[in-house]
């Protein structure tokens, strides 16, 4: 498999920089006239599917919301993940695993390593654990040709206390930023390693020696436009993933009318570059 950043930067270029969520809450399922039972999910699951492959760059599966439904709902995650393997939309399972040790390494063979049984093209995780301590699933990751997105600075306000905190001299986050940095030194067209920084405010973080993507959660129902990205995000060298879920997701059930949905917010988007 191809490496991560390079296959994302192609997709991208296809097909617009929207990511899309797909986030099946309870109210929502509801919203759908859907069960919130492992049959209502696997049918929201096919929608998305059906919806979004082919149409957006990435697709964005919360781990939690399946499994919130034990094993069937991972079984419908497994499905997801492995319905969009078949196609050029590629997967970002939001986990934010973080651990040490050989439970880091458990987590890096579930989800990051060749054959994982919940393998996505790219997960995101925590390091709060010290970014070090993500060595190996960002190894693992690298091997199988798959990206890892780096919290860094997300957009709820309860993370300020820990991202902002100072720590020589310089804030968490950015130490988060300057880690992903020096694993995606050198790589062309960019490395493999992101961040997540949050869409719905100015970060305050130096991102141009990343080389990598930024996954920016927040546009659309969380209070980001299309409009503040580019501004948000000035400096880049990479990649930008504004991430959208319920602006998207509210236009379901219907597949053609949720695909209209992704496909208007996708437009906006390149419209304002």
């Amino acid at each position: 498999m191809n490496a991560f950043g390079a296959r994302l930067v192609d997709a991208v270029a296809a097909r617009g920089a929207l990511c899309v969520g797909i986030d099946p809450h309870p109210a929502l399922l509801a919203a759908w006239g859907l069960t919130d039972d492992p049959d209502g999910l696997g049918r929201f699951a096919d929608a998305c599917v059906d919806a979004f492959a082919g149409h957006v760059a990435v697709v964005k599966p919360q781990s939690a919301f399946f499994e919130r439904h034990g094993s069937r709902g991972i079984a419908v995650l497994e499905r997801v993940l492995a319905a969009f393997a078949e196609g050029p939309t590629l997967t970002l399972l939001d986990v934010k695993r973080g651990d040490i040790g050989s439970t880091m390494d458990g987590y890096a063979d579930a989800y990051l390593g060749v054959g994982a049984p919940l393998g996505a093209d790219a997960v995101t995780l925590s390091p709060y654990l010290g970014f070090g301590s993500l060595a190996t699933a960002l190894d693992t990751a690298a091997d199988a040709g798959r990206g890892a997105f780096v919290l860094a600075r997300t957009s709820n306000p309860e993370g300020a206390d820990v991202q902002l905190a100072e720590f020589g001299g310089r804030p968490t986050a950015q130490s988060i930023v300057d880690g992903a940095a020096g694993r995606n030194a050198g790589v062309e067209p960019m490395g493999d390693v992101g961040v997540v920084v949050g869409a719905t405010r100015e970060h305050g973080l130096d991102l141009s020696t990343l080389n990598g993507p930024v996954l920016a959660p927040g546009l659309g129902a969380q209070g980001a436009a299309p409009g503040d990205i580019a501004g948000i995000f000035c400096g880049v060298r990479g990649v930008v993933l504004p991430a959208a879920s319920r602006s998207v997701l509210r236009a379901g059930p219907d597949v053609v009318t949720l695909r209209a949905a992704a496909e208007s917010l996708r437009d906006e988007l390149a419209a304002t570059v």
